[in-house]
């Protein structure tokens, strides 16, 4: 998990290209890239049977791996990102 949640670094230097867009769209951005990663991560973990985790319990997973009543976590995630990587 630690390389996938590392991942997580990435998010400073796009912030950084989109520093001037509105908050809201900064934050969806940040979640749809969170979602990107976690759902390829999920799906090739998934064929190897090696997955740490299973959403499929849930009502708003795609494909057991990622789940959409989590995007204000990562959009709240993401603009903490932001934060914490400004200088």
């Amino acid at each position: 998990m630690f390389p996938i949640y590392g991942m997580g670094a990435f998010l400073v230097p796009i912030s950084k290209l989109i520093k001037k867009w509105h908050v809201a769209l900064r934050g969806l951005t940040y979640a749809i890239l969170i979602f990107l990663v976690e759902f390829l991560s999920g799906r090739f973990l998934l064929k190897r049977n090696a997955c740490p985790w299973d959403y499929s319990r849930s009502r708003w997973n795609i494909s057991q791996v990622i789940r959409l009543d989590f995007t204000p976590y990562w959009i709240g995630v993401g603009l903490l990102f932001e934060k914490l990587g400004q200088k």
